[in-house]
């Protein structure tokens, strides 16, 4: 057999193996999604996605940052779907038309945590701001993230209605750890530190020590969620036909109902809220 045949029956071998080789998975469709902290430290992200990538053959590459990181990367288009907690946030997101609408997915509360025997009494106040501004009074020690999240905007807003002007007392009694929300409790817990948190991440938070919730309930303390897709006129890499589609899967009542469904030690972490307009 000459060598030009037998290097024709190689490159014809080698054509077929290519042929009969599954795509890779970077060929496959997939999105980005930047989110919050508590959607991964909660444990809904790992639960959800692999659901959704089985229904619709499309891949989420979540990107875990607090709130204000992850609508900056949206506004960046570095991303296609934003899901996040800070209302005011996203709906200037979706005013300066870099998102196209923000829908409602779900919600939980916020919680303060600190230490059992609670040194400060914040357990005796009777509003957010109140226990807030007990623990100021007492000089206990305060962890706050510190890094522009969902959590820390929510928790600078209840400082200002306490009248309590953490900027002044940073590196003192309150402690900014610039990290996320399991870095913030790991340091709460080995301060002996008060906090905000929200539920889910706490519920499913292992390392509580002797910490509990020393106040909860406040209106104040309302933590909704929000979807939004990244404007593709301000970005037009934006894979916005994946993007929407996995919104309205989240929307939809099947991803509405894996979301209530969604217990750690049969607690409840999330509620989902979104309205029947807003599905497909």
């Amino acid at each position: 057999m000459s060598r030009c045949r037998v290097l024709l029956l190689v490159l014809a071998a080698i054509g077929v193996a290519a042929a009969m080789t599954p795509a890779r998975a970077d060929d496959a469709p997939f999105i980005i999604l930047q989110s919050t902290t508590s959607t991964q430290n909660s444990g809904l992200l790992d639960y959800l996605l692999p659901v959704f990538r089985e229904r619709s053959g499309i891949e989420v590459r979540p990107v875990i940052v607090g709130t204000g990181q992850a609508l900056r990367n949206g506004r960046n288009g570095d991303g296609d779907v934003v899901l996040v907690h800070a209302r005011d946030a996203e709906d200037a997101f979706v005013a300066a038309g870099y998102g196209v609408r923000r829908y409602d997915v779900m919600y939980n509360d916020f919680v303060i945590v600190g230490p059992g025997a609670d040194p400060a009494r914040a357990a005796d106040a009777s509003t957010a701001a109140d226990a807030l501004a007990a623990i100021a009074n007492a000089g206990r020690p305060f962890a706050s993230r510190g890094d522009d999240s969902g959590t820390h905007r929510k928790e600078l807003k209840l400082w200002a209605s306490a009248g309590i002007d953490v900027e002044a007392a940073s590196g003192g009694w309150y402690r900014e750890t610039g990290s996320g929300m399991g870095a913030t409790l790991n340091t709460a817990i080995g301060m002996d530190a008060y906090a905000l948190t929200d539920r889910g991440t706490w519920i499913s938070f292992r390392n509580k020590g002797s910490h509990r919730v020393v106040f909860e309930g406040d209106p104040p303390l309302h933590n909704p969620y929000g979807v939004i897709l990244v404007n593709p006129e301000r970005h037009p890499r934006v894979r916005a036909a994946e993007g929407q589609r996995f919104i309205d899967w989240l929307v939809s009542e099947e991803g509405q109902r894996l979301i209530g469904a969604f217990r750690i030690g049969g607690q409840q972490l999330f509620f989902p809220n979104a309205t029947v307009e807003a599905r497909p």
